[in-house]
């Protein structure tokens, strides 16, 4: 029996070590994939700046739009880019908490929200639900460390 318990803990171990590894990774991903809301922040400044200095044309139809669609173009790309970037925390943080044993509904439900992200997401939404759900591995998230 205790060396069903020990191997128990090897394999628990071991999951929860790839599962946060895998969080890092995706923290990573999500963190890039940041950067591209703030290629359309620069494109919405240039377009506004853009619009703004067109000389006016003789008649209505040819005029360029107005200087704002540039800003509400930038608007967007921020609040992507903020978007992202919360993501990216986010699942950064449910790796660091799953190497260290800690909060575990948090990381649930981030591996919830996660699965939302096809393909990667859901894997490794679904295969940390799985290892976040055992009995061992809730013992585990509520150990106190010792001094």
């Amino acid at each position: 029996m205790p060396e069903e318990i020990d191997r128990q803990a090897i394999i628990d171990g071991e999951h929860l070590r790839l599962l946060s590894i895998g969080y890092m990774i995706s923290a990573g991903f999500a963190g890039f994939f940041a950067c591209f809301g703030l290629l359309y922040v620069f494109i919405g400044i240039i377009m506004s700046f853009a619009f703004a200095h067109a000389p006016a044309a003789a008649s209505h139809a040819d005029q360029p739009p107005p200087a704002f669609v540039g800003w509400i173009f930038a608007g967007i790309g921020f609040v992507m880019f903020l978007f992202a970037a919360g993501v990216a925390v986010a699942r950064f943080w449910a790796g660091r908490c799953v190497k260290r044993r800690k909060s575990r509904t948090y990381c649930m439900v981030i591996a919830a929200i996660g699965c939302l992200e096809f393909p990667y997401g859901t894997a490794l939404g679904i295969l940390s639900l799985m290892v976040l759900g055992r009995e061992s591995v809730v013992k585990l998230f509520n150990a106190q460390p010792g001094p």
